[in-house]
């Protein structure tokens, strides 16, 4: 069979994962590009596990490029002996639980003490109490936003109400899309407060949410 070409061999299983260990080596010596191929690798995988979570795009890659950083944190804990896809995949479903946890509860305080519906007259169809209830909230809602900073309460007003994406908040005001976030949450933790303030219920004042360089 002399002059034909053979087909090139498929890489084997352990040549992939000396690979990986290699590249994982590098990292924890310090090597940037090496972790940007491991990125480069696993994106779409960790992206799928993402977006399965929070089914848009845009945070499904904000919610990816998270967990990678907590990824490269926490390489060091990897056990060599085990399959390196099998973990990142794991952590990153773990992650997005966390993730998932934690948007959950703040919607929980959204819905409970924040409901974005209430911003809306009060339907014709509703009996006078049901009517005169509505605008109370609503008074009570906007005394409360009236007082936050500016800067927290356009935030909680454009993700919240508007409800846009962090990439259309960042982009409107011209912030980095962490700034962002970090608005949103420290808005909704003092709005909440500010209505139980309102309301009488058990308040105990903390210290007012402190501005940031960014903030300013």
């Amino acid at each position: 069979m002399q002059g034909r070409d053979l087909p090139a061999a498929s890489p084997s299983p352990g040549s992939a994962a000396d690979a990986t260990e290699a590249l994982i080596q590098r990292c924890l010596n310090g090597d940037q590009g090496a972790w940007d191929l491991i990125v480069k690798q696993y994106w779409r995988k960790v992206f799928n596990v993402a977006y399965k979570f929070v089914g848009k795009h845009d945070e499904a890659e904000d919610l990816a490029q998270d967990i990678f950083l907590k990824i490269f944190k926490s390489l060091d804990t990897f056990d060599r002996r085990a399959n390196f896809q099998t973990w990142l995949i794991s952590v990153s479903r773990n992650l997005c639980i966390d993730h998932y946890r934690s948007v959950r509860k703040e919607r929980e305080t959204i819905d409970r003490d924040v409901d974005a519906n209430e911003l809306a007259p009060p339907s014709r169809d509703a009996g006078p109490m049901a009517a005169l209830e509505q605008r109370d909230r609503v008074s009570l809602l906007r005394q409360a936003l009236a007082a936050l900073p500016e800067t927290l309460r356009t935030a909680v007003l454009m993700r919240d109400i508007r409800e846009l994406s962090y990439q259309e908040i960042a982009d409107q005001l011209r912030l980095p899309e962490g700034t962002v976030k970090s608005r949103i949450n420290r808005g909704r933790t003092e709005l909440a407060r500010q209505i139980k303030k309102l309301r009488g219920d058990d308040y105990s004042p903390g210290p007012s949410p402190k501005r940031s360089g960014a903030d300013r």
